[in-house]
């Protein structure tokens, strides 16, 4: 159950990595600063239910997007949360594509330096 815990938060603080790089970054892409940890806790949990649901339809649809999926999902997730929540605002489709790339690349990097520097309980093999 702890490690479920730090996973989780592993994830919410990559995410949160990515949405803040796309809102230094891109001009027009804005998170209200009040709502920062609900956009970041919204997007995340559509990360988690939409991941698997287009993992499994690219498996079964479209094979080549199987590369490509984690992109796909980031894309979803920010569409879906800015429809659900009026504190992000993307800007447009340029800042929807460049969003998704640094909003993925954010959180590529956190969820590899994460686990080694803040949750080095995340490194260590199960033994169990």
């Amino acid at each position: 159950m702890y490690r479920t815990m730090l996973s989780i938060a592993a994830h919410l603080a990559g995410n949160a990595v990515g949405l803040l790089l796309a809102a230094l970054l891109l001009e027009g892409f804005s998170i209200a600063p009040l709502s920062f940890v609900l956009v970041v806790a919204i997007f995340t949990l559509i990360q988690v239910v939409a991941g698997p649901l287009i993992n499994k339809l690219s498996e079964r649809n479209l094979p080549a997007l199987q590369g490509g999926v984690a992109l796909v999902v980031v894309f979803v997730g920010l569409l879906v949360t800015e429809m659900l929540t009026s504190g992000l605002v993307i800007g447009g489709v340029t800042n929807l594509l460049l969003s998704t790339l640094l909003v993925w690349i954010g959180a590529l990097i956190a969820g590899i330096l994460l686990p080694i520097y803040v949750f080095k309980e995340l490194r260590e093999n199960r033994t169990r």
